[in-house]
């Protein structure tokens, strides 16, 4: 599930201050995985890390207003919560936005982005995890 990482002055190397990328596409009206990709991403988080969370095909559906339709909803509620209150921003694969009006109802910072962008952010990862 992680990506490796380079070391300091090795040539092509990614800097210790690199970001981890946690990539997700699972979808959690269906899965356990887009909710633990969450979880785990705040305790990286909290581990004071930059990180950089991606959304990507129904892993948008992390953004969905009723929560009640996710598996594990009450938990993605409050990890979401956590993330907005600490400003971490999700990227979220502009292709796969849904056009529904009460996506992202809870105003989350959204960046959209390409999926050519997507490879740039995992490539210049420190590290970085799929799910």
């Amino acid at each position: 599930m992680s990506g490796g990482a380079g070391v300091s002055g090795e040539a092509g190397s990614v800097p210790d201050t690199a970001p981890v990328v946690v990539l997700i596409s699972a979808d959690p009206r269906r899965s356990h995985r887009a909710n633990e990709a969450m979880r785990i991403g705040l305790g990286v988080v909290a581990g004071e890390n930059d990180v950089t969370f991606v959304l990507t095909g129904p892993g948008v559906h992390l953004l969905d207003a009723d929560t009640d339709e996710l598996v594990d909803g009450d938990d993605i509620a409050r990890f979401r919560a956590n993330l907005r209150a600490l400003g971490i921003p999700f990227h979220v694969e502009a292709d796969a936005i849904p056009s529904d009006t009460d996506w992202n109802a809870d105003r989350h910072e959204v960046v959209p982005i390409t999926r050519e962008r997507i490879a740039e952010l995992v490539r210049q990862g420190r590290r970085f995890l799929a799910f």
